[in-house]
């Protein structure tokens, strides 16, 4: 047997998390089902689940973004030469 929870909520806040509980993959009456089984198992509040402020970065991107990700990584100068490396072990080491 299942029971109803009815509940009032302002506008935006609804809107919003539906949004974030879309972003997490589920949806907000899910998400109230989640906390409270939890609730139930830890006694009180049971966790924090928020969004990171960091973009995702599995996030598919386009071919033009892909370029230019790859021209960017290209220019910078991280790397060096492994026989210039080698050689600055050689001197500093007395190799």
């Amino acid at each position: 047997m299942t029971s109803t929870i009815q509940i009032r909520v302002e506008d935006e806040l609804k809107r919003k998390s539906d949004a974030l509980f879309k972003d997490l993959g589920t949806d907000t009456t899910t998400a109230i089902r989640i906390f409270l089984t939890q609730s139930i198992a830890t006694n009180g509040f049971p966790f924090e689940i928020k969004r990171q402020a960091v973009s995702n970065p599995y996030a598919p991107m386009t071919e033009k973004e892909l370029l230019a990700k790859l021209k960017k990584s290209g220019e910078q100068e991280k790397f060096r030469d492994a026989d210039d490396v080698i050689s600055d072990m050689r001197s500093k080491y007395g190799l």
